[in-house]
């Protein structure tokens, strides 16, 4: 679908009369009818307005903007891994679940909010990542050997990089693990004007990985393998940051063993209407299977209710980045997915809908994801 300029016309006017736009909406731009290029299953991609994107997400579709790579060679690249069998590590990092702070979560998901959106192509979509960059900088600055730097896009808002470098850094053995989430938000109706706090989709998966590595920081966490924690921008114009960061990781050959994405932590509502156990969603579509049967294993150990199996479709979130480019990586979110957020995408996605018990579980799943493959021998024969 294409807005004509006389419907944006009006649809600004509306919102002004309504109170709905923001001292920094005259600084997002929101061009409806630039053309991108989508991708909305394996082969299968089209030109369409950025209009258009936005109705595809009004409609449940999903899809990779690949435009940026369209004139590109595509470059995968081949990591050999190993996934332990078993749960090994649990004794040694099962002390730091007590030091997971539901108080440190609530605290930053409320400063995270407070942006009037996270679009990725406005002001306050910049502000945020600058306010979440000299967050984790601080974090991270009791361990000199932590980087701490952002990825640079065309557009105003950066994506984050933390690396904890381990001691196979730099070696054939080093197979790096990644833990993700996403910074931006989006008001389906109009991102230019109307709010989008944000705070399950994807506020809540930002604080419970910053809380994570917090944890592990403050800890004196020492891993073999290489760390990173992500947190991508774009996420809603079509996984655009994090295709950038696993492009170029790609091209530079990182072995990238393991990459968890977690996109929503926090709401429950509708599993506990439904009569339905509380459980963490482990997406069991378009997902590496061993890593996935690894991921339920660590869910079984560290947390403290039990996962179910359920599935989201093709690109539904950045772990679909890394598997484009050949990285083993998985998903695990709030819920069934029918269970999931009905209020994403709009002025009503806010703290108060949102469990912080249990995104407390979903912290305690990444710390023991992080813990038990920091020290895994990951590294499988090279071909």
């Amino acid at each position: 679908m294409r807005f004509p300029t006389c419907i944006v016309a009006l649809l600004c006017a509306s919102a002004a009369s309504a109170g709905l736009v923001s001292e920094h909406s005259s600084q997002s731009v929101f061009e409806p009818n630039a053309q991108r290029l989508v991708q909305t299953a394996e082969g299968i991609t089209q030109w369409i307005s950025e209009a258009d994107k936005l109705q595809l997400k009004r409609s449940g579709t999903r899809f990779m903007d690949i435009t940026e790579f369209a004139e590109e060679e595509p470059i995968t690249i081949d990591v050999n891994v190993t996934f332990p069998s078993n749960i090994s590590f649990y004794d040694v990092a099962s002390p730091l679940l007590a030091n997971i702070s539901i108080e440190n979560m609530k605290t930053n998901l409320a400063n995270f909010t407070s942006f009037y959106t996270r679009y990725y192509k406005s002001t306050t979509g910049a502000d945020s990542s600058t306010w979440l960059f000299n967050t984790v900088k601080a974090i991270a600055a009791v361990d000199k050997s932590i980087r701490v730097f952002p990825f640079h896009h065309p557009w105003p808002q950066t994506s984050l990089i933390a690396r904890i470098p381990g001691i196979n850094s730099g070696t054939p053995e080093d197979r790096v693990v990644v833990v993700g989430a996403h910074q931006d938000s989006i008001n389906l109706i109009f991102p230019s004007f109307f709010g989008a706090p944000g705070a399950d989709d994807d506020g809540s998966g930002t604080v419970t990985i910053l809380e994570t590595f917090r944890t592990l920081v403050s800890s004196g966490f020492k891993p073999n393998n290489t760390v990173e924690f992500h947190w991508y921008s774009a996420e809603e114009g079509g996984l655009l940051g994090s295709q950038a960061i696993f492009s170029e990781y790609a091209k530079r050959r990182i072995n990238v063993g393991a990459m968890l994405q977690q996109d929503m932590t926090g709401f429950v509502k509708k599993t506990i209407d439904s009569g339905k156990p509380e459980s963490l969603g482990v997406i069991t579509d378009f997902v590496h299977p061993e890593l996935t049967e690894f991921i339920k294993k660590v869910v079984s150990a560290y947390a403290s209710i039990p996962y179910v199996e359920t599935e989201c479709g093709y690109a539904c979130s950045d772990h679909a980045s890394a598997a484009k480019v050949g990285y083993p990586s998985a998903f695990v979110i709030e819920s069934t997915f029918k269970d999931s957020n009905p209020f994403i995408h709009s002025t009503r996605d806010t703290i108060d809908r949102l469990s912080f018990e249990h995104m407390l579980e979903h912290a305690k799943l990444t710390l023991g994801f992080v813990y038990e493959l920091a020290f895994a021998n990951l590294a499988g024969e090279e071909e």
